[in-house]
């Protein structure tokens, strides 16, 4: 048992490597905005959204993970996502990805409880 309990954290490539990025994006402006130099605060802001960019790419290359907890089996890190490929239900993510992950993505329709009056009832 790990220190975190036996859960899915969702460590993964996609993950990590957004976190490393935005971090260095971070610390660049950062410094740049202590150096009073403006176009190094741009640079650093830049790297941030290309951390963005660059998880949301290797998301859609399945080196990331679905939304909820994943089978035991594939919470190690390095483990790709073979689900990745059609998109998954209810990810944003996926869905902006293009038509073809739209459409394996897109919610399903929800099953509405019946109503009092249809079950025939006053």
């Amino acid at each position: 048992m790990s220190a975190h309990g036996d859960v899915d954290l969702g460590h993964t490539v996609a993950g990590w490597t957004g976190t490393a990025l935005a971090l260095l994006g971070c610390a660049g402006a950062g410094a740049a905005f202590c150096a009073a130099w403006t176009p190094g605060v741009w640079l650093g802001l830049g790297v941030v959204a290309a951390a963005g960019m660059v998880t949301w790419l290797l998301h859609l290359a399945g080196w990331g993970k679905p939304s909820g907890p994943r089978p035991p089996s594939q919470w190690d890190w390095r483990v790709r996502d073979a689900g990745a490929h059609g998109g998954h239900p209810d990810c944003l993510g996926c869905r902006i990805g293009g038509p073809r992950r739209a459409v394996a993505s897109a919610p399903g329709p929800r099953s509405a409880a019946p109503s009092p009056a249809a079950e025939g009832g006053a």
